[in-house]
C-alpha cells in the first residue's frame, strides 16, 4: 500500500493512538521520540505496548513506531512495547510481545546518520522476532550525506526527510520557500529512488495552513516523492487528496498496462500507446498510478 499520508500520534496518549487510524493516514507512527518527555518515556512503552497487544486494536493501516536514537533508548523501546528476548518470560508476557509484534508493521529510526544505525536497529528487532522494515528518518547533515548507504540496508524501505532537524544541525533558516534545504531534500528523493525505497517528505509545521500544506505536498510530488508526514490528523486529506492522481492520468495508465498485457499474451517485448514507444519506467510509473488511484478509492 502506498504511503501517501505518515501521521504521527504521541506514544504517551492512549486515547489518540487508538482513534489515530481515523485520520485515513496510509501510516500511523506512535511516537516514543521527540513528542514524549524523558521523563515519560517508560510510560509511553506501556501504553504504546498496551494499544499494540489490544484485540480490539486492528486498523487497516500500516501501524509504524518510532523509537528513540539506535542503541540503549531504542533497545529499552522495543524492550518495553515489544517484550523481553530471552526465554525465561512467563506464557503472559509471551503472548503479549506476540501479540505486539502482530500488530505492528514498521519502525522509524530518528536521525539515522549512517549504515550501522539502521542494521543495529535491524539487529534488535530480530532479536525480539520482529520480521519489520524500517522507515530511516534522516535530518542531520550526515544523514543526509549517507542517505545513499542508508537506503541500501536491506531492512530499510523508506527514507524520510527532516527539514526542521536538518536546519537546526547545520544553522540554515527557515523560509518559507525552503530553498536551504532544497539540495538535501532533492538527495534523499535521488537516494531512495536509486536503493527502490519510498521517500517520505518533510512535515508542514503550520497545522492551520490547509492551502501552504496542499501547495507543498504537490511540489514535493513534483520532487519524486512518495508520501509526506503529518503532525495532525487535519493535515491527512490535504495530503491524501494532493497525491490522488487525475482521472485523465488514470486513464492513461490503465491504457498503458491493458497494452502490455496485450503485448505479454504475443511476445512482443516492445510495444506503443498513442504512438509512443513504452519502457520499464514508463510501465513502472503507470502502476505506480493505479496504486494511488486504488489507494484513494479505499481512503
Amino acid at each position: 500500500m502506498p504511503r501517501r499520508s505518515v501521521m504521527f500520534t504521541p506514544g504517551d496518549r492512549p486515547a489518540m493512538m487508538r482513534k489515530a487510524p481515523s485520520a485515513g493516514a496510509d501510516v500511523i507512527v506512535f511516537d516514543l521520540e521527540d513528542a514524549v518527555a524523558p521523563d515519560a518515556k517508560d510510560e509511553a512503552r506501556t501504553a504504546v505496548r498496551e494499544v499494540l497487544t489490544d484485540p480490539d486494536f486492528d486498523p487497516d493501516c500500516e501501524v509504524c513506531v518510532r523509537v528513540n536514537q539506535t542503541g540503549i533508548a531504542a533497545d529499552d523501546d522495543l524492550r518495553g512495547i515489544l517484550g523481553r528476548e530471552d526465554a525465561t518470560s512467563d506464557e503472559s508476557s509471551d503472548f503479549a510481545a506476540s501479540r505486539a509484534v502482530e500488530t505492528l508493521d514498521s519502525v522509524m529510526l530518528p536521525k539515522t546518520e549512517d549504515a550501522d544505525d539502521a542494521e543495529t536497529l535491524a539487529d534488535l528487532l530480530d532479536e525480539r522476532d520482529a520480521d519489520v522494515p524500517i522507515l530511516a528518518l534522516v535530518e542531520t547533515a550526515a544523514g543526509i550525506l549517507s542517505a545513499e548507504s542508508i537506503a541500501t540496508v536491506p531492512e530499510v524501505d523508506a527514507l524520510a526527510f527532516g527539514a526542521e532537524d536538518l536546519a537546526a544541525d547545520v544553522g540554515a533558516t527557515r523560509t518559507d520557500e525552503g530553498t536551504e534545504v532544497l539540495h538535501a531534500r532533492e538527495h534523499v528523493v535521488l537516494a531512495a529512488s536509486a536503493a527502490d525505497a519510498d521517500a517520505i517528505d518533510t512535515v508542514y509545521t503550520d497545522i492551520e495552513d490547509t492551502e501552504g500544506l496542499r501547495e507543498e505536498t504537490e511540489f514535493a510530488i513534483e520532487l519524486g516523492y512518495d508520501g509526506k508526514m503529518a503532525i495532525h490528523p487535519a493535515q491527512v486529506a490535504p495530503v491524501n487528496e494532493a497525491f490522488t492522481p487525475d482521472p485523465e492520468r488514470v486513464e492513461w495508465a490503465e491504457k498503458l498496462l491493458a497494452a502490455k498485457e496485450e503485448a505479454d499474451a504475443d511476445g512482443r517485448g516492445v510495444f506503443r500507446v498513442d504512438g509512443e514507444m513504452i519502457d520499464a519506467p514508463l510501465v513502472a510509473q503507470a502502476e505506480r498510478v493505479l496504486a494511488y488511484a486504488e489507494a484513494a478509492d479505499e481512503t
